[in-house]
């Protein structure tokens, strides 16, 4: 069976596990944490971060982006990425946008303040960089928001990468409860839809020691 070396509330990881959910493709999930730098992390990926994905031919595929166009063309009864090359360029402009923007400025912030800290033993959050995160956060809030309430799903008029990448780094933020979802009722409702898939249910399970989600982390509905 194919391996996926991930971190539980890792955007990146998540992205992956759903996607791999999604197209009903088996794996093997497998803890790494990669603040240790194990060199058996560097030898298969010299970027020493996750996702790695191991095929059972023994192919190594790092990085989201990676795995997931790799997932797209060898995968394809699936397709997340859309028909025309006006869909596929929408739906990887909103991916990216998540992966970029939004992570620098929100996501991943809070990540590495509330959980990767912690973890790693580098102290305790920096209360100035959570009050720049919360002020970036709205904004970009707001412009997910709009996503939501304009078309069917995030990336346009059908379920795609764009939905999978947006639902990992929010879901995480999610997970350590900084998300006010009364202010985006469009993009809660459309949360909702991607909670309620199969391939979600794993990552409602995810669990963190010292980190305890909100209640409503595992409700489908809210």
């Amino acid at each position: 069976m194919r391996t996926l070396l991930h971190f539980p509330i890792s955007p990146a990881s998540r992205t992956v596990r759903l996607v791999l959910g999604e197209k009903r493709l088996p794996f093997e999930p497998v803890i790494e944490r990669a603040w240790e730098q194990r060199p058996e992390l560097f030898a298969i990926n010299p970027a020493g971060d996750v996702p790695v994905l191991i095929e059972d031919n023994g192919l190594i595929v790092p990085s989201a982006p990676v795995i997931c166009e790799y997932l797209e063309e060898a995968y394809a009864d699936t397709p997340l990425l859309g028909r025309t090359l006006a869909e596929r360029v929408e739906v990887r402009r909103v991916a990216a946008w998540f992966d970029t923007l939004f992570a620098r400025e929100v996501s991943g912030r809070f990540i590495d303040e509330r959980v990767m800290k912690r973890l790693s033993g580098r102290g305790n959050p920096d209360g100035g960089a959570l009050r720049d995160a919360y002020a970036s956060m709205r904004p970009l809030m707001r412009y997910a928001n709009e996503l939501a309430e304009n078309r069917n799903w995030l990336g346009g008029g059908f379920l795609s990468l764009a939905d999978f990448t947006a639902a990992a780094h929010l879901s995480c933020m999610d997970f350590i409860g900084d998300i006010d979802w009364a202010r985006v009722p469009a993009l809660r409702d459309w949360y909702a839809r991607m909670k309620s898939r199969p391939c979600f249910r794993p990552l409602l399970a995810d669990r963190i020691s010292g980190i305890t989600p909100p209640e409503y982390y595992t409700n489908l509905d809210f």
